[in-house]
């Protein structure tokens, strides 16, 4: 494992927030204009319903819904933070920026603020690009936001979409933590010759080389199914070693929420049980840049994931694109500790 050196500070998340919409999806929606069925579709991929958003929210909306759920379990959780970053694919607009807009609601302004487009990848990618810019000198503290609105870019009408995506947000602070707690490694990589395995348009019609486009997502999921299997494994594989770890050492493999197929089959690679990783899918669909902080939120929550426990964070996405890391679970903030049951059901009431 890198050591830190005696100036170099020890950063990890210092507080969590999270946000789904109210509208509740099940896969009986969908059986009605396409030809599918709520069995089948849980069967192929282990979801069972997602969160829509209302026809006036957007991101933004989703986003700063998660940072107030942060404020809520700790009103000082946004002291010092001095720049955002917002991963997701599908922004209120490219200019402004959905991190800017974020900001401005949630009495940023004036912060640095950017968007982070590595689809599926983008939350985990982000805690990486806030590390750098804190160990930089250029932030103190960096707000990170994983929001998604899909429901308003897929094509509710096309099988190999409509049924896997919902909207979310998950919103994290990144400061310094304890020493021996925090963020070890990262991996991260992309590689453009799978650009037609997953794709958005925004401006060009094409992709380099000539593969159009449609106006929503589009997506060829054997392919996207063959390299999340292959690079989650071999990501995760390798942030371990980087950071002096084996797969003994993980209590918990934190993943992105695409297909519970694709879990099962990096748990395998891993040697690991699934009672050594948290799934959230069945629920929420896949929330592309959410997902990953949607299940820190409510494994924490639920009193899986507590103070000093060893995690690893693997994801990937359209680019395509891949990441991994490493961090020891810091609980020691008001907003990283378990909410009882009945505190939940006081604030949903």
């Amino acid at each position: 494992m890198s050591d830190p050196s005696p100036t170099r500070p020890t950063l990890g998340i210092t507080a969590l927030g999270m946000y789904v919409p109210e509208r509740v999806v099940p896969n009986s929606d969908f059986e009605a204009r396409m030809d599918t069925n709520a069995d089948w579709i849980e069967s192929r991929t282990g979801i069972r319903e997602r969160r829509f958003s209302a026809p006036d929210e957007y991101t933004s909306d989703v986003g700063v819904g998660a940072v107030r759920d942060m404020l809520r379990r700790d009103p000082q959780a946004l002291q010092d933070v001095d720049a955002v970053i917002c991963a997701t694919v599908s922004p209120d607009a490219l200019m402004p920026s959905t991190a800017a807009l974020i900001g401005m609601q949630v009495g940023l302004t004036g912060a640095a603020a950017f968007d982070l487009s590595t689809a599926c990848s983008g939350f985990v990618y982000a805690l990486s690009v806030a590390q750098g810019l804190i160990l930089a000198g250029s932030a103190r503290r960096v707000l990170v936001v994983g929001a998604e609105a899909l429901s308003k870019v897929v094509d509710q009408n096309d099988r190999n979409t409509a049924i896997l995506f919902g909207d979310g947000a998950g919103a994290a602070v990144v400061g310094p933590v304890p020493a021996g707690y925090g963020f070890q490694d990262f991996i991260m990589g992309a590689d453009g010759n799978g650009g037609s395995s997953l794709y958005l348009r925004c401006a060009a019609p094409q992709l380099p080389g000539g593969f159009p486009m449609g106006e929503s997502v589009g997506m060829n999921g054997r392919e996207v199914f063959k390299f999340a299997v292959r690079v989650l494994g071999d990501s995760g594989t390798q942030v371990l070693a980087k950071s002096g770890l084996t797969t003994a050492d993980v209590d918990w493999v934190i993943p992105h929420q695409a297909n519970v197929r694709i879990i099962e089959a990096a748990m395998e690679r891993f040697g690991l049980p699934m009672n050594k990783t948290i799934v959230n899918l069945d629920r929420y669909g896949n929330t592309s840049s959410a997902t990953v902080p949607l299940v820190l939120r409510e494994g924490v929550d639920a009193g899986q994931i507590t103070d000093g426990q060893q995690l690893l964070l693997i994801a990937f996405g359209g680019g395509l694109s891949w990441v991994a890391g490493t961090m020891k679970w810091w609980g020691g903030a008001p907003s990283l500790q378990a909410e009882s049951n009945a505190q939940q059901a006081e604030v949903t009431a």
